[in-house]
């Protein structure tokens, strides 16, 4: 077993919108873990492939020069060299490119060591579409998290109108749906719930809730 192999990880797999990541980031807090948002990765390589038409995807995430830090408040901020890139990452545009260069088998592999390098003491929690089955396929503990589509829309919605972006909840529909349907579909690491990952439905359950699920199951895998 290798340095990093003993340290423990809890992956949070599933589709755009279902709260991996708020979730994530919580459980990571509660434990003091490191956490990795392995989307960001994928979306600033997205927003590169905006920028440079012209260069190939897989070029683009070849000389990633990305790291995050901790804003004042204690959210996760992503930096491409000198440029704070968290809120442009975030925007529709972004998503999309973001979901279509993640189809790339190039652009997967080029980024896979970068998100192991995340598996750092005390424990790491990893969000994504491929954590448990790919990049940490030796977690302690996997969870898939989904919700229907339309409340994942409704939720991307509101988000969109609370930072003051013009949305309309048809087109995220669609949007959405599209981006399911790519992320299933790719040849390069589908999404699908691990064989051993615990699938949790965020439908109708609020984020407190779930978390203190994983919470639960991860005191009880460690108390053996």
């Amino acid at each position: 077993m290798s340095s990093t192999e003993s340290i423990p990880v809890i992956t949070v797999d599933g589709p755009s919108g279902s709260g991996k990541g708020t979730v994530a980031l919580a459980v990571a807090r509660e434990l003091g873990w490191n956490f990795l948002d392995s989307g960001a990765l994928y979306r600033v390589v997205g927003l590169l492939s905006l920028r440079n038409p012209g260069v190939s995807p897989a070029d683009l995430s070849q000389s990633l020069d990305l790291h995050f830090k901790k804003a004042p408040d204690g959210t996760p901020q992503v930096w491409l060299g000198t440029e704070d890139v968290s809120l442009s990452i975030r925007s529709e545009a972004v998503s999309q490119a973001a979901s279509r260069v993640a189809a790339d088998p190039a652009v997967r592999a080029a980024l896979v060591q970068a998100q192991r390098d995340f598996r750092q003491p005390p424990g790491l929690v990893a969000d994504g579409r491929d954590m448990g089955t790919v990049i940490f396929a030796d977690a302690q503990l996997k969870i898939f998290l989904t919700a229907s589509v339309e409340e994942r829309a409704r939720r991307r919605h509101k988000q969109l109108i609370e930072k003051g972006q013009s949305a309309n909840l048809d087109d995220l529909l669609r949007d959405i749906g599209d981006r399911d349907r790519r992320d299933r579909e790719r040849s390069a690491a589908p999404l699908r719930a691990a064989d051993d990952a615990l699938v949790i439905d965020s439908t109708a359950v609020d984020v407190s809730s779930v978390v203190q699920q994983i919470l639960s199951l991860r005191e009880r895998i460690a108390t053996g």
